[in-house]
């Protein structure tokens, strides 16, 4: 007799990490951000249920999503070109897994990071600045882009990335503003 199960939950899903491990995208649970590999490495961990937020202040995802349009099957710009973005500047370094066939996952896309959490974070936070900046300097107001350069002289990535992640209690697996 066939045995019950839920369809696409077969054992022989696994998926290849940057490093050369490979794990079980089972293994992922919503409010993981980094997964601690046999290599001895923590890898970085975001799935599409993850919400920009995790990465910047919702004022700032509102206006990226006011701005940018997209060109896809999402109706507004969200964790998925986030994590384009990083895919696209680091090929080599983060893996994605399509799980929209599978029932027994709570997400339809997994990336997985070389680099853990909150090095991600910073990069992803990078790459925006660059396409702030790419954009501003399209525009016709010489003020606004002196005024823009100016602020990012300023702006520390790092700086931003360990009071975001304090403010939003990052210490635990719970993803949630205080």
């Amino acid at each position: 007799m066939a045995e019950p199960r839920v369809p696409g939950s077969g054992t022989e899903r696994r998926l290849e990490l940057p490093c050369g491990e490979t794990m079980d995208p089972h293994d992922v649970d919503l409010g993981m951000r980094d997964y601690s590999c046999a290599c001895g490495d923590d890898h970085a961990v975001v799935t599409d249920a993850h919400p920009p937020s995790r990465f910047f202040p919702e004022s700032l995802v509102t206006v990226l999503q006011e701005t940018i349009e997209t060109d896809d099957e999402f109706d507004r710009f969200g964790t998925p070109h986030l994590m384009g973005i990083a895919l696209e500047e680091f090929p080599e370094k983060v893996v994605t897994y399509d799980a929209s066939d599978d029932g027994a996952v709570g997400y339809a896309m997994l990336w997985v990071a070389d680099f853990d959490s909150r090095r991600l974070h910073e990069i992803v936070v990078e790459l925006v600045v660059e396409l702030m900046e790419h954009a501003i300097s399209h525009a016709d107001d010489d003020a606004a882009i002196s005024e823009f350069e100016t602020q990012m002289l300023e702006f520390d990535v790092s700086e931003f990335v360990e009071q975001y992640r304090a403010q939003r209690n990052f210490e635990s697996e719970h993803d949630r503003a205080i």
